[in-house]
Formats: structure tokens, sequence, C-alpha cells
């Protein structure tokens, strides 16, 4: 018994000799700051780990910049990451350092966003999407096209979210194009005149959406994947739709940066993020969907991010966004408010 416990505190203290800080760049209250999942962390690799937050994808890169050697894992959302790259903040990434890399969505893993030059240096982490919630009093069967948004049997029940660049892009999956590559604005110029008599009212917040919806004004509308988890939860009759046209969608990855002293140690913790064993734990706690296909299958029956969210033919289907220009959000958002000033 002696022996045993001389072998198991000589383990410790080699653990602990091993042991690195590291430093997690993040939005605050996003996944890598929760206190159960930094302790298990800390217990399987005696790494510890501390944050600092951003507020904004240029605070982010500011300090990424600023700050050399300051951080190890960075969260990087995937429309900036070649940026960062770019500018030599990112560092390359060896999936083979990340256990659980083989059983990460191959959509994801591929994103070119995360892979700029061919090279990955972000590992895909969280993604969601804005598609549509119909109403299932209203829908028995929910429907598999955006043109649904269209249909005049839904006359003044349909809504969308107030906002240009979010209408914009509606309309150019509703007229088969890459919402990131947006060619013929006269095609949306028109299919938005059409959408216009269809709609009841704007939504702008989910509470604002709840209460329409709960009022029966809404059969159809816009809205976001977490927040139709959360209303689904609240006992709205809603089913959340990602139609053949695909969606809005967001990824979220986690990058090492290029000054990191402590790259292992960032893998690990990289590697601990996408751990079904993290995430399940996480996504009764209202995470967004992960990118662990392994992940995914081990939720509840009726976990949200499975039963939605965890179809890789669902993944397959969403258009990740990438930055718009100032100039063409102040085109996009003149657009949107003459036609909102012609009703």
């Amino acid at each position: 018994m002696k022996k045993l416990l001389i072998t198991t505190a000589f383990a410790l203290v080699a653990q602990s000799a091993l042991a690195d800080e590291i430093r997690v760049l993040n939005w605050q209250g996003y996944g890598t700051d929760l206190d159960w999942a930094i302790a298990a962390f800390t217990a399987k690799t005696g790494h510890t780990v501390v944050h600092e937050y951003f507020t904004s994808e240029q605070e982010m890169l500011t300090k990424l910049r600023t700050n050399p050697g300051a951080y190890d894992v960075v969260l990087v959302n995937s429309a900036y990451t070649a940026q960062a790259q770019g500018e030599g903040l990112l560092a390359p990434i060896d999936p083979s350092k990340i256990k659980n890399f083989a059983d990460l969505d191959p959509g994801l893993t591929g994103n070119a966003d995360l892979n700029p030059n061919g090279a990955l240096y972000g590992v895909p982490w969280t993604w969601g999407v804005t598609a549509l919630a119909v109403n299932t009093g209203d829908f028995p069967t929910p429907p598999t096209s955006i043109q649904v948004l269209w249909d005049p049997a839904w006359k003044g029940r349909v809504s969308i979210r107030d906002d240009g660049l979010e209408a914009v892009q509606f309309a150019a999956m509703a007229t088969g194009q890459n919402l990131n590559e947006i060619t013929d604005m006269e095609a949306v110029k028109a299919k938005l005149t059409e959408l216009m008599p269809q709609i009841t009212t704007f939504w702008s917040s989910e509470n604002d959406w709840n209460q329409f919806m709960a009022a029966g004004d809404f059969a159809v509308a816009t809205y976001w994947s977490g927040s139709a988890a959360r209303s689904i939860a609240a006992g709205l009759p809603i089913a959340f739709v990602v139609p053949d046209e695909g969606a809005l969608g967001w990824l979220d990855g986690l990058s090492i940066p290029a000054t990191s002293t402590h790259q292992d140690a960032a893998a690990a913790f990289i590697d601990w993020m996408v751990d079904p064993e993290f995430y399940v734990k996480w996504d009764t706690e209202g995470a967004p969907a992960t990118s662990n296909t392994k992940a995914a299958a081990a939720l509840p029956e009726d976990s949200f991010n499975r039963k939605v969210l965890g179809d890789p033919a669902v993944v397959a289907k969403v258009q990740f966004m990438k930055p718009v220009s100032d100039e063409k959000r102040a085109e996009y958002l003149k657009l949107w408010q003459d036609l909102k000033a012609a009703q």
C-alpha cells in the first residue's frame, strides 16, 4: 500500500512538472470557461486554464496582433480564419494531435474557410443556422422548401427578421444563388418585392418571435436554431426546418495562435472541447450544435441538436456565411429600406 501511495505521488508530481497554464481567448460564457469543464480537463491533463474575453471579432484580431505570446487557444469564427491566418496570427494545426478529429464531420473539417491555403488553421467546434420554423398546427407535415414563404396560402402569416443582410441572403437562396456570391441582385430585389405582401410583421428578438408565434400570428417565419430549441423546450408548437435550398450558417473553430508557447497543451484542450464526454453534458445547458458526429449520436433522442442538427445531410445544406464588405452591407440595407418604405 505504501509503495502504491509513493508511486501515485510521483505520478502526480511528474504530471505537475509537465503541466502548462494555457490562456484561452473567447466570448465570455461560451463553453470553454465552464467551471466543471476546466476542472475535468485539469484533472485529466494537469494543465490549468485561464481565460480572457473579447466582445467582437475585430477586438479578437486586435488582441492577437498586439499581444504576441499571450494566448494559446482562440475562438475564431470561420469567416475570419483566413484573415487571421493571412496576417500570420495563427499556427497550422496537426490533426493527429486531436484524438477526436476522425469523429468530426468531414463537411466541417474540410470547410474551405478553416483550411486557408490547404492547411488546417481552425478545428471546427460548434455551429448553428438561421432557417425556418413553422407552426405545427398549420403544418402537420413540415415544408421542405424555402418557397413556402411565398406561398399565397400563408399570406399575412409570414415573417422574417428585420435585417437587410439576412433578407437579401434568404432571397438569394430562394433564387438559387450562393448567399456569399450574389450575382443577380435584380432577381433578389424581385423576390423580396414578391415577399413583402406576405409578411404580417417583422421580428427582431427571440422574445418578439415567441409572442407572435404563441398568439398565432405566424404560420412560418425565419428563426435561429438555438432559439428554436429554447422555444420548443418552452412548449411552443413549432418545428424547425432546414429547407432544401439551404440555410444561413455560422461555424466557430478553435485555433492556436502562431505565438503560442504551449501548442501541445493547446491541442489537448481543443481535443477536450470536441470530446463527446464534454459536449453531451454541455448540450444539457444549451450548447450550439457540435462538429463531432459521435457526440451528436450520443445525445438523447429528444435533444434538439440531435434531432434537427445532428444529421450530416442537414449540415451539407448549410451555406456558412463569409464576411460582407461595408459597401455590400450598405447596398443591401438601402434595398431593404426602400422595399419597406414602398409598402
